[in-house]
């Protein structure tokens, strides 16, 4: 069955990134790996990173700046690089606490150094994520000061199972959040009909309600610091449709 186009314009033009008095400056590689998040970065104690890839230049970066990183996946030993503030967790992160998984709860609990501190969410596990996001408190949600998370397989969304899931996630973490960053991965490039083009997979940057005084709406795109994630594929702009033109 499939999404009323009305509700799926809604919901993308929910997800419109704002413009604020912060600048975008990019954390991490000059390709996969980096990600454009406000230049607010003072006071954030801890990064917490599920899902290990083969770079680690964003949380190195943290790292550099002071911030604890915690990184958990079972699929791997440890992360790819080495430092002295990288803490690992040889677990997947997910809806329940066992063997190989662990809540995000009850990760962010068993490393909290400074509770109630402001911490940073980088989050990409290839699917995972709406229901890590679904399980979260909405306590531990207002200490993420920034979210940068990969959402995968957005062309599901004119399914109306896959809309109900995806549409709730961005719902919740839009009470708290705004979205400052919108960024399509061009590994996978996009599915269009009618007046709609959804990339597959996109990377979004949120930031907490309370470090907004006033915005307007980001009217251009790409930002001058965003880079394809795969240099060898097809260049890939953000769509007209996820954000307001001039």
């Amino acid at each position: 069955e499939q999404t009323d186009e009305l509700k799926l314009s809604n919901l993308i033009e929910s997800l419109h990134p704002i413009s604020f008095d912060k600048e975008l400056i990019r954390m991490g590689s000059s390709n996969d790996g980096g990600y454009l998040v406000p230049n607010d970065l003072d006071g954030i104690s801890g990064c917490f990173s599920p899902g290990v890839a083969n770079s680690s230049s964003l949380e190195h970066t943290c790292a550099e700046l002071g911030m604890d990183v915690f990184m958990a996946d079972h699929s791997v030993d440890g992360p790819a690089a080495k430092h002295e503030r990288f803490h690992f967790t040889k677990k997947f992160v997910g809806v329940t606490s066992n063997d190989q998984f662990i809540t995000l709860d009850q990760w962010v609990r068993n490393n909290d150094r400074d509770p109630g501190s402001d911490l940073l969410l980088q989050i990409d596990i290839e699917g995972f994520e709406y229901e890590v996001f679904l399980s979260v408190s909405d306590q531990l949600m207002q200490r993420f000061r920034i979210i940068v998370a990969e959402f995968h397989r957005l062309d599901q969304l004119w399914g109306k199972p896959f809309f109900g899931l995806a549409s709730r996630v961005f719902e919740k973490i839009q009470q708290t959040h705004y979205c400052v960053h919108a960024h399509p991965n061009n590994w996978r490039g996009t599915v269009k009909k009618g007046n709609i083009e959804v990339p597959i997979n996109m990377e979004f940057t949120f930031l907490r309600k309370d470090r907004v005084r006033e915005f307007t709406y980001v009217d251009s795109y790409p930002h001058p610091l965003d880079v394809d994630n795969v240099p060898s594929m097809p260049s890939l702009d953000l769509p007209s449709c996820w954000h307001r033109s001039t």
